[in-house]
């Protein structure tokens, strides 16, 4: 991969840190490391490059997208339970020019009430849920498409 390789921005939100050992009957047994390197395979075989950040600060992600507005082509998001009520996130992410997938290992609308609604799914290019780790293949695959690569 050379430096000239367009960048992909995945954020990672609350609580991401802790897969693979909080409650696995939802989210799986891999960990955030093996989500991560998938999506990063996935990426290179396409010619982009993964830049990955986690954290349970909201402003940390915030900071990230504004950081990766006209140096990353694209955002991964799964922003944890900031999906449902960060409108900061929502903005920020709004201020972004590129492609944005939103993305969450279980699904959200089969769970309970207070996760159906998401505030970032109005600035996202679209949404990928439920299909556990492959969803972060297919979030890349996603955005490889939409970059037209």
């Amino acid at each position: 991969m050379t430096q000239t390789s367009p960048i992909v921005l995945l954020l990672s939100g609350a609580n991401l840190n802790l897969l693979g050992d909080r409650e696995p009957e939802i989210y799986g047994t891999e960990t955030l490391a093996d989500h991560v390197a998938a999506s990063t395979e996935k990426a290179a075989s396409h010619g982009l490059l993964i830049e990955h950040l986690q954290s349970n600060a909201e402003a940390d992600l915030i900071d990230a997208i504004h950081g990766a507005r006209s140096r990353c082509a694209a955002i991964i998001i799964n922003p944890g339970a900031f999906t449902h009520y960060s409108w900061a996130i929502h903005d920020a992410l709004a201020s972004f020019a590129g492609p944005i997938v939103e993305l969450h290992l279980s699904n959200p609308a089969t769970r309970e009430e207070w996760r159906h609604t998401s505030v970032v799914s109005p600035v996202a290019s679209g949404t990928i849920a439920g299909f556990g780790g492959n969803g972060y293949r297919l979030a890349v695959e996603a955005v490889a498409g939409l970059l037209g690569i």
